[in-house]
């Protein structure tokens, strides 16, 4: 049976122990791996792996013993309760050692939960478990958790003390960091407030939230907004020795003054962003859309787009990253003059 993408996250939490199995693809193995954590936990319980009723196993390992799969399935556990058997990294090619133990499951049998990559809706893998009357298949994209995901997430941290600004916040984050990512986030967040009742604000999800390569991106971003030309050379050597690249930098800088161009053309201003900003980047950037203004943010695109069309010729001449720093202090530049 197919399980909609949608109704995933609710059957994570409260998965249904008498199934044969449910198989999980996608081209996002993060936010497989993490479906399939919260259905293997809640299948076996906390004790499951060291009580032998979970067994792991690779698509590897079926490769060289094709019966490997269907004798975990039908092997007993010393201890009483349900059983799981994890196959990872599943394929098309694994599929005729796969569908005779979805074929010979029986009630009593340890649940099959396997991933795989994307799946084409012909593959003989996926379309057994959609026709079957007794497992589920699920397709999982990168769609952002929804609000109730995330306020899930936050309640099984132990974070209960959340105005709605923060709640706001943390629903930006989730839709703008890998699930992975955010996770260890709000744990972090759970043991920066362990013991304190105070309500989290935003300036505490800031401090927690991921650091990379990205804030020098939007360091980037700032300095030329702001106008502060000077900066751009050191803060662009340094985002080229971490492997940033011309493409990328055009494109965050087209992302960026378009942000800017809705904040100052919109009636719901920085309202009408998505995801929306929140904390001190959302004043920052309301500060530069202000500054700016809707006429000179038309002219700072069509600089970025003209730079980006140079970039995608087969014509140019000048080296790429040259090309991007002129681009970027014509726009520093062309924001002084206020």
């Amino acid at each position: 049976m197919k399980l909609a993408a949608a109704k995933i996250a609710t059957y994570a939490r409260r998965p249904e122990a008498g199934r044969t199995g449910i198989l999980l693809y996608g081209p996002d193995a993060m936010r497989i791996a993490l479906r399939r954590q919260e259905i293997v936990a809640a299948l076996v319980g906390p004790r499951g792996d060291e009580e032998m009723r979970l067994t792991r196993m690779s698509a590897n390992d079926i490769r060289r013993d094709a019966a490997g799969l269907l004798d975990a399935v039908k092997a007993q556990s010393f201890f009483p309760g349900p059983r799981v058997v994890f196959l990872s990294d599943a394929t098309e090619a694994h599929a005729a050692a796969i569908l005779p133990t979805l074929e010979d499951w029986q009630p009593g049998d340890a649940q099959l939960v396997i991933t795989a990559g994307q799946l084409k809706a012909t593959s003989k893998l996926r379309k057994a478990f959609e026709n079957h009357s007794n497992a589920y298949a699920c397709g999982i994209y990168d769609d952002p958790p929804s609000r109730e995901e995330v306020e899930t997430m936050l309640k099984d941290a132990g974070l209960t003390q959340l105005p709605e600004e923060a709640l706001r916040a943390l629903t930006a984050l989730a839709l703008a960091i890998d699930p992975g990512d955010f996770r260890q986030t709000v744990e972090k967040i759970a043991l920066y407030k362990l013991g304190d009742d105070a309500p989290l604000s935003v300036a505490e999800i800031t401090l927690c939230a991921p650091a990379s390569t990205e804030a020098d991106m939007d360091d980037m971003l700032h300095v030329v907004a702001e106008a502060r030309a000077g900066e751009i050379g050191p803060l662009l050597r340094r985002l080229e020795a971490q492997g940033a690249n011309p493409t990328g930098l055009c494109i965050a800088a087209q992302r960026h003054f378009r942000a800017l161009y809705t904040i100052a053309g919109h009636p719901d201003g920085a309202g009408a962003l998505r995801p929306p900003l929140f904390g001190p980047r959302r004043d920052r950037m309301l500060r530069q859309a202000r500054d700016w203004g809707a006429i000179r943010l038309e002219q700072a695109l069509t600089v970025i787009t003209d730079t980006d069309l140079v970039l995608r010729s087969a014509g140019r001449t000048a080296p790429e990253m040259a090309l991007v720093e002129r681009m970027l202090v014509r726009l520093a530049m062309l924001g002084r003059n206020r």
